[in-house]
Protein backbone atom coordinates (compact mmCIF):
# COMPACT_ATOMS: atom_id res chain seq x y z
CA UNK A 1 0.00 0.00 0.00
CA UNK A 2 2.56 2.21 0.86
CA UNK A 3 5.34 1.35 -2.39
CA UNK A 4 2.52 3.42 -4.92
CA UNK A 5 1.95 6.51 -2.73
CA UNK A 6 5.88 6.91 -1.86
CA UNK A 7 6.86 6.83 -5.04
CA UNK A 8 3.95 9.30 -5.91
CA UNK A 9 5.01 11.29 -3.26
CA UNK A 10 8.57 11.67 -4.45
CA UNK A 11 7.46 12.17 -8.27
CA UNK A 12 5.67 14.99 -6.93
CA UNK A 13 8.81 16.43 -5.80
CA UNK A 14 11.12 15.74 -8.23
CA UNK A 15 8.51 16.78 -10.79
CA UNK A 16 8.81 20.54 -10.58
CA UNK A 17 12.60 20.35 -10.45
CA UNK A 18 12.74 19.15 -13.53
CA UNK A 19 11.97 22.56 -15.43
CA UNK A 20 14.01 24.45 -13.18
CA UNK A 21 17.04 21.68 -14.21
CA UNK A 22 16.42 22.18 -17.53
CA UNK A 23 16.65 26.48 -17.47
CA UNK A 24 19.72 26.28 -15.54
CA UNK A 25 21.58 23.61 -18.07
CA UNK A 26 20.15 26.33 -21.19
CA UNK A 27 21.97 29.28 -18.98
CA UNK A 28 24.97 27.23 -17.97
CA UNK A 29 25.16 26.35 -21.89
CA UNK A 30 24.00 29.86 -23.03
CA UNK A 31 27.03 31.72 -21.46
CA UNK A 32 29.52 28.82 -22.39
CA UNK A 33 29.99 27.26 -19.21
CA UNK A 34 31.79 30.83 -17.70
CA UNK A 35 29.78 31.40 -13.97
CA UNK A 36 30.41 35.09 -14.27
CA UNK A 37 28.26 35.23 -18.09
CA UNK A 38 25.48 32.77 -16.10
CA UNK A 39 25.19 34.88 -13.11
CA UNK A 40 25.03 37.89 -15.46
CA UNK A 41 22.07 36.24 -17.22
CA UNK A 42 20.32 35.10 -14.37
CA UNK A 43 19.89 38.60 -13.06
CA UNK A 44 18.52 39.76 -16.48
CA UNK A 45 16.81 37.25 -17.99
CA UNK A 46 13.17 37.09 -17.63
CA UNK A 47 11.61 34.20 -15.67
CA UNK A 48 8.72 34.55 -17.49
CA UNK A 49 10.45 34.25 -20.86
CA UNK A 50 12.24 31.27 -19.74
CA UNK A 51 9.22 29.27 -18.73
CA UNK A 52 7.54 30.32 -22.37
CA UNK A 53 10.01 29.04 -24.25
CA UNK A 54 9.89 25.73 -21.91
CA UNK A 55 6.71 25.47 -22.79
CA UNK A 56 6.47 26.66 -26.29
CA UNK A 57 9.55 23.72 -26.76
CA UNK A 58 8.22 21.23 -24.89
CA UNK A 59 4.33 20.96 -25.15
CA UNK A 60 4.64 18.24 -27.36
CA UNK A 61 5.76 15.93 -24.55
CA UNK A 62 2.38 16.43 -22.58
CA UNK A 63 0.34 14.29 -25.09
CA UNK A 64 3.46 11.60 -25.03
CA UNK A 65 3.13 11.05 -21.35
CA UNK A 66 -0.16 10.71 -21.23
CA UNK A 67 -1.11 8.16 -24.29
CA UNK A 68 1.46 6.27 -23.46
CA UNK A 69 1.13 5.72 -20.00
CA UNK A 70 -2.02 5.43 -20.83
CA UNK A 71 -1.80 2.48 -22.77
CA UNK A 72 0.03 0.77 -21.43
CA UNK A 73 -1.74 1.14 -17.50
CA UNK A 74 -5.08 -0.13 -18.98
CA UNK A 75 -3.48 -3.12 -21.31
CA UNK A 76 -1.90 -4.19 -17.57
CA UNK A 77 -5.65 -3.74 -16.04
CA UNK A 78 -7.08 -5.65 -18.86
CA UNK A 79 -4.61 -8.48 -19.55
CA UNK A 80 -3.56 -8.92 -15.87
CA UNK A 81 -6.11 -7.96 -13.44
CA UNK A 82 -5.07 -9.55 -10.66
CA UNK A 83 -1.54 -7.99 -11.07
CA UNK A 84 -3.00 -4.88 -11.26
CA UNK A 85 -3.18 -2.63 -7.81
CA UNK A 86 -3.39 1.10 -7.71
CA UNK A 87 -2.22 0.80 -4.16
CA UNK A 88 1.38 -1.02 -5.17
CA UNK A 89 2.04 0.24 -8.75
CA UNK A 90 2.74 3.78 -10.11
CA UNK A 91 1.23 2.65 -13.59
CA UNK A 92 -1.94 1.28 -12.02
CA UNK A 93 -2.24 4.40 -9.92
CA UNK A 94 -2.01 6.98 -12.67
CA UNK A 95 -4.00 4.89 -14.55
CA UNK A 96 -7.07 4.28 -12.27
CA UNK A 97 -6.78 8.35 -11.30
CA UNK A 98 -6.57 9.80 -14.73
CA UNK A 99 -10.16 10.60 -16.26
CA UNK A 100 -11.20 10.63 -19.70
CA UNK A 101 -11.28 14.46 -20.34
CA UNK A 102 -7.42 14.24 -19.46
CA UNK A 103 -7.22 11.61 -22.46
CA UNK A 104 -9.47 13.54 -24.69
CA UNK A 105 -7.29 16.94 -24.37
CA UNK A 106 -3.68 15.28 -24.89
CA UNK A 107 -4.96 13.76 -28.19
CA UNK A 108 -6.45 17.42 -29.22
CA UNK A 109 -3.07 18.42 -27.96
CA UNK A 110 -1.09 16.28 -30.00
CA UNK A 111 -3.16 16.91 -32.96
CA UNK A 112 -2.32 20.54 -33.17
CA UNK A 113 1.37 19.85 -31.61
CA UNK A 114 2.77 16.89 -33.34
CA UNK A 115 4.35 17.23 -36.84
CA UNK A 116 2.52 15.32 -39.53
CA UNK A 117 4.79 12.33 -40.00
CA UNK A 118 3.59 12.08 -35.91
CA UNK A 119 0.10 11.78 -36.81
CA UNK A 120 -0.20 8.28 -38.13
CA UNK A 121 1.38 7.54 -34.45
CA UNK A 122 -1.48 9.70 -32.34
CA UNK A 123 -3.93 7.76 -34.61
CA UNK A 124 -2.48 4.62 -33.56
CA UNK A 125 -2.91 5.10 -29.84
CA UNK A 126 -5.81 7.17 -29.53
CA UNK A 127 -7.66 4.02 -31.64
CA UNK A 128 -5.23 1.96 -28.86
CA UNK A 129 -6.75 3.73 -25.83
CA UNK A 130 -10.55 3.39 -27.62
CA UNK A 131 -10.34 -0.64 -27.75
CA UNK A 132 -9.02 -1.14 -24.23
CA UNK A 133 -11.27 0.86 -22.54
CA UNK A 134 -14.43 -0.18 -24.25
CA UNK A 135 -13.08 -3.81 -23.71
CA UNK A 136 -12.76 -2.97 -20.14
CA UNK A 137 -16.22 -1.25 -19.51
CA UNK A 138 -18.46 -3.53 -21.81
CA UNK A 139 -17.09 -6.76 -21.60
CA UNK A 140 -20.69 -8.38 -22.06
CA UNK A 141 -21.37 -6.35 -25.46
CA UNK A 142 -19.22 -8.09 -28.35
CA UNK A 143 -20.75 -6.23 -31.42
CA UNK A 144 -19.25 -2.88 -29.64
CA UNK A 145 -16.23 -5.09 -28.79
CA UNK A 146 -15.45 -5.71 -32.34
CA UNK A 147 -16.84 -2.88 -34.32
CA UNK A 148 -14.05 -1.05 -32.15
CA UNK A 149 -11.35 -3.19 -32.13
CA UNK A 150 -11.40 -4.59 -35.64
CA UNK A 151 -13.44 -2.60 -38.08
CA UNK A 152 -12.63 0.99 -36.73
CA UNK A 153 -9.01 0.08 -36.49
CA UNK A 154 -9.38 -1.29 -40.47
CA UNK A 155 -11.25 1.24 -41.92
CA UNK A 156 -8.89 4.14 -40.36
CA UNK A 157 -6.10 2.15 -41.59
CA UNK A 158 -7.73 2.33 -45.27
CA UNK A 159 -8.75 5.87 -44.90
CA UNK A 160 -4.42 6.66 -43.83
CA UNK A 161 -3.30 4.65 -46.55
CA UNK A 162 -5.33 6.35 -48.80
CA UNK A 163 -4.40 10.00 -47.85
CA UNK A 164 -0.69 8.68 -46.93
CA UNK A 165 0.28 7.13 -49.83
CA UNK A 166 2.04 9.01 -51.89
CA UNK A 167 3.98 10.69 -49.01
CA UNK A 168 5.22 7.46 -48.16
CA UNK A 169 5.84 6.36 -51.69
CA UNK A 170 8.07 9.62 -51.84
CA UNK A 171 9.66 8.65 -48.86
CA UNK A 172 10.88 5.54 -49.70
CA UNK A 173 12.04 6.97 -53.40
CA UNK A 174 13.53 9.59 -51.89
CA UNK A 175 15.67 7.53 -49.03
CA UNK A 176 13.89 8.67 -46.56
CA UNK A 177 13.43 5.63 -44.58
CA UNK A 178 12.34 6.53 -40.74
CA UNK A 179 9.32 9.11 -42.14
CA UNK A 180 8.34 6.56 -44.32
CA UNK A 181 8.04 4.34 -41.24
CA UNK A 182 6.12 6.94 -39.35
CA UNK A 183 3.91 7.19 -42.08
CA UNK A 184 3.75 3.77 -43.22
CA UNK A 185 3.91 1.66 -39.51
CA UNK A 186 1.04 2.98 -37.12
CA UNK A 187 -1.98 2.75 -39.60
CA UNK A 188 -1.29 -1.21 -39.86
CA UNK A 189 -0.33 -1.63 -36.17
CA UNK A 190 -3.57 -0.18 -34.77
CA UNK A 191 -4.53 -4.02 -34.42
CA UNK A 192 -1.54 -5.06 -32.14
CA UNK A 193 -2.95 -4.28 -29.35
CA UNK A 194 -6.90 -3.58 -29.15
CA UNK A 195 -7.33 -6.42 -26.87
CA UNK A 196 -5.25 -8.13 -23.69
CA UNK A 197 -1.89 -10.02 -24.08
CA UNK A 198 -0.89 -12.95 -22.55
CA UNK A 199 -1.41 -12.32 -18.64
CA UNK A 200 2.17 -13.83 -17.28
CA UNK A 201 3.87 -11.20 -19.53
CA UNK A 202 1.75 -8.30 -19.27
CA UNK A 203 3.34 -6.50 -15.86
CA UNK A 204 6.77 -7.05 -17.25
CA UNK A 205 6.37 -5.88 -20.37
CA UNK A 206 3.68 -2.81 -19.54
CA UNK A 207 6.19 -2.10 -16.99
CA UNK A 208 9.06 -2.28 -18.56
CA UNK A 209 8.03 -0.18 -21.31
CA UNK A 210 7.10 2.30 -18.87
CA UNK A 211 10.39 2.90 -17.03
CA UNK A 212 11.91 2.71 -20.78
CA UNK A 213 9.88 5.80 -21.83
CA UNK A 214 10.45 7.19 -18.29
CA UNK A 215 13.94 7.51 -18.72
CA UNK A 216 14.33 8.27 -22.35
CA UNK A 217 11.59 10.91 -22.28
CA UNK A 218 13.94 13.35 -19.99
CA UNK A 219 16.81 13.47 -22.57
CA UNK A 220 15.14 14.51 -25.57
CA UNK A 221 13.46 16.69 -24.09
CA UNK A 222 16.65 18.33 -22.62
CA UNK A 223 18.15 17.64 -25.97
CA UNK A 224 14.97 19.56 -27.42
CA UNK A 225 15.23 22.51 -25.33
CA UNK A 226 19.02 23.47 -25.69
CA UNK A 227 18.64 24.54 -28.92
CA UNK A 228 16.09 26.88 -27.57
CA UNK A 229 16.86 30.65 -27.93
CA UNK A 230 16.53 32.38 -24.83
CA UNK A 231 17.28 35.82 -25.91
CA UNK A 232 16.22 37.84 -28.79
CA UNK A 233 18.98 38.10 -31.23
CA UNK A 234 19.99 41.71 -32.39
CA UNK A 235 22.31 44.06 -34.24
CA UNK A 236 23.13 46.90 -32.87
CA UNK A 237 25.36 50.08 -34.72
CA UNK A 238 28.06 51.25 -32.90
CA UNK A 239 29.64 54.69 -33.30
CA UNK A 240 32.20 54.70 -30.49
CA UNK A 241 32.68 58.52 -28.99
CA UNK A 242 36.76 59.15 -28.35
CA UNK A 243 37.38 61.29 -25.04
CA UNK A 244 40.70 63.39 -24.42
CA UNK A 245 41.45 60.80 -21.52
CA UNK A 246 43.39 57.72 -22.87
CA UNK A 247 42.05 54.53 -21.97
CA UNK A 248 43.99 51.24 -21.25
CA UNK A 249 43.08 48.10 -22.93
CA UNK A 250 42.04 46.48 -19.98
CA UNK A 251 39.74 49.56 -18.88
CA UNK A 252 37.41 49.37 -21.83
CA UNK A 253 34.32 50.01 -21.22
CA UNK A 254 32.69 47.64 -23.98
CA UNK A 255 34.12 44.34 -22.37
CA UNK A 256 32.96 42.50 -19.95
CA UNK A 257 36.61 40.17 -20.20
CA UNK A 258 40.62 41.59 -20.77
CA UNK A 259 40.31 38.98 -23.64
CA UNK A 260 37.38 40.81 -25.58
CA UNK A 261 39.00 44.61 -24.85
CA UNK A 262 38.52 46.49 -28.09
CA UNK A 263 34.85 46.67 -29.79
CA UNK A 264 36.24 45.12 -32.79
CA UNK A 265 37.97 42.36 -31.23
CA UNK A 266 35.26 40.72 -29.22
CA UNK A 267 33.45 39.75 -31.98
CA UNK A 268 34.69 38.19 -35.42
CA UNK A 269 31.64 39.84 -37.39
CA UNK A 270 32.73 43.68 -35.72
CA UNK A 271 36.34 43.22 -36.32
CA UNK A 272 35.40 42.86 -39.81
CA UNK A 273 33.42 45.98 -40.35
CA UNK A 274 35.28 48.02 -37.49
CA UNK A 275 38.36 49.40 -37.08
CA UNK A 276 41.58 48.68 -34.31
CA UNK A 277 40.87 52.64 -33.98
CA UNK A 278 37.43 52.51 -32.99
CA UNK A 279 35.38 53.19 -36.57
CA UNK A 280 31.72 52.34 -36.37
CA UNK A 281 31.00 48.80 -35.97
CA UNK A 282 27.89 46.71 -35.59
CA UNK A 283 27.96 44.24 -32.73
CA UNK A 284 25.26 41.22 -33.57
CA UNK A 285 24.26 39.02 -30.83
CA UNK A 286 21.65 38.46 -28.21
CA UNK A 287 20.06 41.39 -26.46
CA UNK A 288 20.45 40.89 -22.70
CA UNK A 289 19.37 44.02 -21.48
CA UNK A 290 19.36 48.04 -21.65
CA UNK A 291 20.22 49.61 -18.46
CA UNK A 292 20.54 53.34 -17.54
CA UNK A 293 24.05 53.39 -18.98
CA UNK A 294 24.88 50.41 -21.16
CA UNK A 295 23.37 48.31 -23.37
CA UNK A 296 23.99 44.52 -22.67
CA UNK A 297 24.82 41.97 -25.75
CA UNK A 298 26.31 38.35 -25.65
CA UNK A 299 28.18 38.57 -28.58
CA UNK A 300 28.35 35.07 -30.94
CA UNK A 301 31.89 34.17 -29.26
CA UNK A 302 30.22 34.27 -25.77
CA UNK A 303 31.77 37.34 -24.95
CA UNK A 304 29.30 40.22 -23.14
CA UNK A 305 30.01 43.11 -24.67
CA UNK A 306 28.85 46.38 -22.50
CA UNK A 307 28.28 49.61 -25.39
CA UNK A 308 27.99 52.70 -23.59
CA UNK A 309 23.90 53.94 -25.06
CA UNK A 310 25.38 56.75 -26.52
CA UNK A 311 27.94 54.75 -28.76
CA UNK A 312 24.43 53.14 -29.82
CA UNK A 313 23.67 54.69 -33.26
CA UNK A 314 20.87 52.05 -34.20
CA UNK A 315 19.42 48.50 -33.25
CA UNK A 316 17.44 46.46 -34.92
CA UNK A 317 15.88 43.02 -34.10
CA UNK A 318 17.17 40.11 -36.18
CA UNK A 319 13.94 37.45 -36.57
CA UNK A 320 14.88 33.98 -36.04
CA UNK A 321 16.21 31.93 -39.24
CA UNK A 322 13.77 29.58 -40.53
CA UNK A 323 14.82 26.10 -39.71
CA UNK A 324 15.91 24.27 -42.79
CA UNK A 325 13.76 21.26 -43.52
CA UNK A 326 15.09 17.71 -43.61
CA UNK A 327 12.40 15.99 -45.35
CA UNK A 328 10.60 17.10 -48.76
CA UNK A 329 7.74 15.02 -48.55
CA UNK A 330 4.39 16.15 -48.08
CA UNK A 331 0.91 15.72 -47.89
CA UNK A 332 -1.54 17.55 -49.95
CA UNK A 333 1.02 20.52 -49.63
CA UNK A 334 1.56 19.94 -45.93
CA UNK A 335 5.39 19.08 -45.11
CA UNK A 336 5.77 16.55 -43.15
CA UNK A 337 8.02 18.35 -40.41
CA UNK A 338 5.21 20.95 -39.72
CA UNK A 339 2.79 20.84 -37.02
CA UNK A 340 -1.23 21.81 -37.58
CA UNK A 341 -0.55 24.85 -35.57
CA UNK A 342 2.49 25.90 -38.17
CA UNK A 343 0.13 25.37 -40.99
CA UNK A 344 -2.73 26.83 -39.86
CA UNK A 345 -1.11 30.03 -38.62
CA UNK A 346 -0.43 32.74 -41.00
CA UNK A 347 2.55 32.85 -42.45
CA UNK A 348 5.11 36.08 -41.42
CA UNK A 349 5.42 38.56 -45.12
CA UNK A 350 8.87 37.93 -46.68
CA UNK A 351 10.72 40.77 -46.36
CA UNK A 352 14.24 41.87 -47.41
CA UNK A 353 16.80 41.16 -44.13
CA UNK A 354 18.46 43.77 -42.50
CA UNK A 355 22.10 44.16 -43.58
CA UNK A 356 23.03 44.93 -40.35
CA UNK A 357 21.68 41.68 -39.18
CA UNK A 358 24.34 40.23 -41.51
CA UNK A 359 27.04 41.38 -39.19
CA UNK A 360 27.42 44.48 -42.20
CA UNK A 361 27.18 47.97 -41.54
CA UNK A 362 24.82 50.07 -44.15
CA UNK A 363 25.79 50.54 -47.13
CA UNK A 364 28.69 48.43 -46.80
CA UNK A 365 29.97 46.39 -49.97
Amino acid sequence: MAGARQAQQWLLTLLPAFPVLLLVLRLWQLSQQDMSTMLLLVQYVSPLGLLSALLIALVWAFPVVVLTFGVLGRLLRLSAPDRFDPERSLLASGTARTPGWVISAAVALAALTWQLRFLPSLLMLGLWLLALRTRYLHPDQPTRILFVSVALPLAAAVLAYSVLGPAIWTAYREGELSTAALLAVPPAATLLLTGPIPGWIAPTLTHGLAFTVAAVLPVVMGAVFLRVPLLPTAAVEVLPKHTTETATPSASPTSATPASTSPAASDGTAARDGTAEGGREVVLGALITVTDTSTIVLDRTAAVRFLPNDWVESQVLCPQAAAVPYSLVSVGGWPVEETALDWMMPRRPVADPDIRCEGRLPGAE
